[in-house]
């Protein structure tokens, strides 16, 4: 059978290809892609933007064309799901044969929501095998029911099929099909690219989704890819993209099982005594208390690792403990730091401002400890409320959602007007960040560059400009490729 995938993007960089890096390839539509195509399937992608318009059906109605898929695979997130919907009920209004089935977090979370739209079907959880089990029953011409995982309409009734567990062992799976997204992707000779770890997440950070997801399906949620299985797959993009150099680690859970961490890290290091250019690698770690840096930083060391994220979030242990509920002290994060930069580790910040419960005082001991600290970059955002969330309920209670969220500028632009923090306040601070940060210590040339670029990037209409004239050679170059 012929499934066509769709994925939307916002943020269009590319003159040429809607997508810029192979880093913005998403794993839960590859996964699913690799997964049905070893069971013989084919699979296609189509990506949109919400700034493309009215071009999206376009794009669309060219792919289903060409093409002739019977099935067609949506994933959401909150703020991109107004367009997936819209499309679903464009291909809904002409080809009314092509069974709609939509996954992602936003469907996970918000079914009852979902359910009412122009799709078939909806999943919630993780998508293989109920994908594979549509597929089967719609190449049987069998009405499909009784799949778990599904939520399914039959005429006006929902069959709601129970969860099934979490899958558990991750190596079963085959590896993501990354050949799906080489058509959307403008440097194809990238040198970085990402390998996901394992999934799940055993923190409860208000802010995120993990505490809902976690909830969906019975079993452990927390599970890791065996460092064998993880190298295998490193060892396949370097054959297939020989210019690769990094290779991000995505995983939440990196310094929560020393073993597994100290076990992928000495295979690292053997893989790389095998290639002619050493690769490098970087992931993403979360600051506990009384855990063993300095064994997780020597590791990273000896498996050649380059950098490491590390969430800060706020300065505040006030706003962290009692509201993000993130539990680590200061003295903890300036630990972590020395150690990282003890093993030769570059350390990169995430910092978020404009939470609720923030006041003015506590975004400055969020510039405090980035001074103190000074990590060689940072990805500072402001607070969105993501629905299915712990704060976005407590934004709801608190009477901070007044109207529509504007996603348009999603985690650039203040939506939230703070009682200790107005939103005046937010949209300052976010963009002059970099010069409370850093002036005094770095070049005032650069740092006033970082500002223009927050300025600029927050403001809807100029960005909107832009990319609407970028999106010209794009449409250009699109309609080109899909005559041929």
């Amino acid at each position: 059978m012929n499934i066509l995938f769709v994925y939307s993007i916002d943020d269009i960089q590319s003159p040429s290809k809607l997508l810029q890096t192979q880093q913005q390839m998403q794993f839960g539509i590859s996964y699913i892609s690799s997964f049905l195509r070893t069971h013989g399937h084919q699979t296609k992608l189509a990506v949109i933007s919400r700034i493309l318009r009215k071009k999206n059906e376009d794009i669309l109605s060219k792919y289903v064309e060409r093409f002739s898929p019977e099935l067609i695979c949506f994933t959401s997130v909150a703020t991109e799901y107004p367009l997936i919907a819209s499309m679903a009920r464009y291909i809904k209004g002409i080809y009314q044969d092509i069974y709609l089935l939509i996954g992602g977090p936003h469907a996970s979370l918000k079914p009852e929501e979902v359910v009412l739209d122009e799709f078939d079907a909806l999943c919630i959880g993780e998508g293989e095998y109920p994908t594979l089990e549509l597929v089967s029953q719609l190449e049987k011409r069998i009405s499909p029911s009784g799949i778990a995982n599904l939520w399914i309409k039959r005429g006006s009734e929902i069959e709601k099929n129970p969860p099934r567990p979490f899958l558990q062992n991750l190596d079963e799976l085959p590896f993501p099909d990354r050949e799906l997204w080489q058509e959307w992707i403008e440097d194809k000779s990238a040198e970085d690219f990402s390998v996901l770890a394992g999934r799940g997440c055993p923190f409860q950070c208000s802010y995120c989704c993990n505490h809902a997801l976690r909830k969906l399906a019975s079993g452990t949620y927390v599970r890791y890819r065996s460092p064998d299985n993880i190298v295998e797959e490193i060892r396949q993009i370097v054959y297939r993209f020989p210019t690769v150099k990094e290779i991000y680690l995505e995983v939440e859970t990196i310094a929560s099982n020393m073993e597994w961490n100290t076990e992928l890290c000495s295979k690292l290091k053997s893989l790389n005594a095998t290639l002619q250019q050493p690769l490098s690698f970087g992931t993403n770690i979360r600051v506990t208390p009384n855990a063993d840096m300095e064994r997780l930083f020597a590791a990273f060391k000896a498996g050649n690792f380059r950098f490491v994220n590390i969430g800060v979030e706020s300065g505040s242990e006030r706003v962290r403990r009692e509201i993000l509920r993130r539990n680590y002290s200061n003295e903890d994060i300036i630990n972590a730091v020395t150690l990282a930069r003890k093993y030769g580790l570059e350390v990169a910040f995430f910092n978020m401002i404009g939470i609720p419960g923030e006041t003015i005082d506590d975004f400055e001991e969020t510039v405090k400890i980035n001074r103190i600290c000074l990590p060689d970059k940072h990805m500072t955002s402001i607070f969105f409320p993501y629905s299915g969330t712990d704060l976005y309920r407590l934004c709801k209670l608190q009477g901070l959602l007044d109207g529509l969220l504007d996603v348009r500028m999603e985690r650039k632009k203040a939506n939230l007007d703070l009682p200790g923090f107005s939103k005046k306040q937010i949209q300052k601070n976010y963009i002059w960040f970099d010069y409370y940060v850093y002036n005094g210590l770095r070049p005032k040339y650069k740092i006033l560059a970082h500002v223009l670029r927050a300025k600029l990037e927050s403001m809807y209409y100029l960005n909107y400009c832009y990319r609407r004239l970028t999106c010209i050679t794009i449409l250009k170059m699109l309609k080109k490729a899909l005559k041929t």
